[in-house]
């Protein structure tokens, strides 16, 4: 995967010209409605309030010395799969790491310094796609290459890297079912804004199609990034705590639910208690905020309210950053956003990488190679409704060397593709513009 040198830039064709500054315009009139509800958010908690500068490209922290790679990851689904090729970069290049939200925020103020890349790698939020702040975000870092990661696909930030001659790559690409149908209607935009990277590396076969039917010139599938990811964290001591807690009492997890699944899930519950004296239900929302109205409507205790263990029930575990330590306390996990339809599905890689026996509704279609792989080896369960739930639970509980055996295969199947983290960084560095100061790649 070395050796691969930055193309020309394409030049768009006229139609899609048309389009691209069709959106830039549109994007310009926005901002003032885009700063309004950038406010909104910050009331909210979803904009730090301090750092909401950087979304307009305004920024007074220095740009470090020599060469810069910008890396953008929307959230933290995307920051999680890339902190291995933040490793393999380490003392090669600096990074300028951009996401989207608070908790990838959160997520990288415990993980860099965790992973001893503070030095090597600096996080900001990004610029929203409007010209002028996309502008004064590049005049001010002026990055020597640029990657994207999975499907951040915004226009007007390509556009200007393009004009300034900043390679462009997509690393774990990716293309959703509905994600393909909207680029559809636009194929001039489509395949505008996809002749602009220099090189696509797409996660799954299918991805690679897509793009490539978009207008996509160089794409290569060498696998997907969330097999090499790292093992979610924790805090061992709590792990500890909370397992002497528990004292042996079954327990499974709901992770990363969406509004309707909890109350699936509720209805499991009750049809494993009888038989399951203590059982401990633990919820875990995808977004934490919900975890108020949930403990209302489920009458359940809550984490984040700082409320025990149940004796037998409910536990809505709302709180950020701690999925690491429920998938090591409840060796039993269904992911959610899988149930209901239209779904999408949650990374069932985070539940295999532990060791866990894992089921999900029938609604995965943004996650479909990892289902298929995980099936295929035998170590997952599709469920569909509250009733398949309770079985496949209450046949883990029974069955613990089962139980075992499904989490040992689980774990096999994540261990895939651990060398491509190293793999994607050197095609990174082989983007980089020559530099005179910076550091050697």
């Amino acid at each position: 995967m070395s050796g691969i040198t930055a193309p020309a830039p394409a030049r768009p064709t006229p139609a899609s010209n048309v389009l691209a500054s069709g959106w830039a315009v549109a994007a310009m009139l926005l901002a003032p409605a885009v700063r309004l509800n950038l406010r909104r958010r910050a009331a909210n908690g979803r904009e730090i309030a301090a750092r909401l500068p950087e979304r307009r490209g305004i920024d007074p922290t220095p740009r470090p010395a020599g060469r810069l790679l910008w890396m953008h990851a929307a959230s933290v689904g995307e920051t999680l799969s890339i902190l291995p090729v933040l490793e393999a970069l380490r003392h090669r290049i600096t990074v300028l790491l951009t996401t989207g939200t608070v908790t990838s925020q959160a997520l990288l103020d415990r993980r860099l310094p965790e992973l001893g890349l503070a030095g090597d790698v600096l996080h900001r939020f990004a610029p929203l796609d409007v010209p002028a702040w996309i502008a004064r975000f590049l005049s001010h870092w002026r990055p020597d290459a640029a990657c994207f990661v999975e499907s951040e696909l915004w226009p007007n930030q390509l556009a200007a890297c393009q004009a300034r001659g900043i390679p462009l790559m997509l690393v774990n690409a990716r293309m959703s079912d509905r994600s393909f149908l909207r680029w559809q209607r636009a194929p001039g935009l489509a395949r505008s804004t996809l002749s602009r990277f220099s090189h696509i590396q797409a996660r799954g076969e299918q991805d690679a199609a897509r793009l490539r039917r978009l207008g996509a010139a160089d794409v290569d599938c060498p696998g997907d990034l969330k097999f090499a990811a790292l093992p979610l964290p924790v805090d061992p001591s709590e792990l500890d705590r909370l397992n002497r807690d528990l004292s042996g009492r079954p327990v499974w997890l709901a992770a990363s639910t969406h509004p309707g699944e909890e109350a699936l899930v509720a209805a499991a519950h009750r049809l494993m208690a009888q038989t399951h004296p203590g059982l401990l239900t633990i919820i875990a929302p995808r977004h934490p905020d919900r975890g108020p109205a949930l403990a209302a409507a489920l009458n359940a205790p809550r984490r984040a309210a700082g409320q025990p263990l149940p004796a037998e029930g409910l536990w809505i575990a709302d709180t950020m950053g701690e999925l690491g330590l429920w998938y090591r306390l409840a060796p039993i996990a269904f992911v959610g956003h899988s149930l209901l339809p239209p779904g999408g599905g949650q990374n069932p890689l985070e539940p295999a990488r532990l060791g866990c026996a894992i089921a999900v509704g029938p609604h995965c279609g943004n996650f479909t190679d990892h289902v298929a792989l995980l099936r295929s080896a035998g170590a997952l369960t599709e469920v569909a409704d509250a009733a398949r739930l309770a079985r496949f639970v209450t046949a883990m509980l029974d069955n613990p060397a089962q139980r075992r055996h499904l989490g040992a295969q689980a774990a096999a199947v994540a261990q895939r593709h651990a060398g491509l983290p190293k793999r994607t960084a050197e095609t990174l560095l082989s983007l980089l513009r020559p530099s005179a100061t910076g550091r050697p790649a």
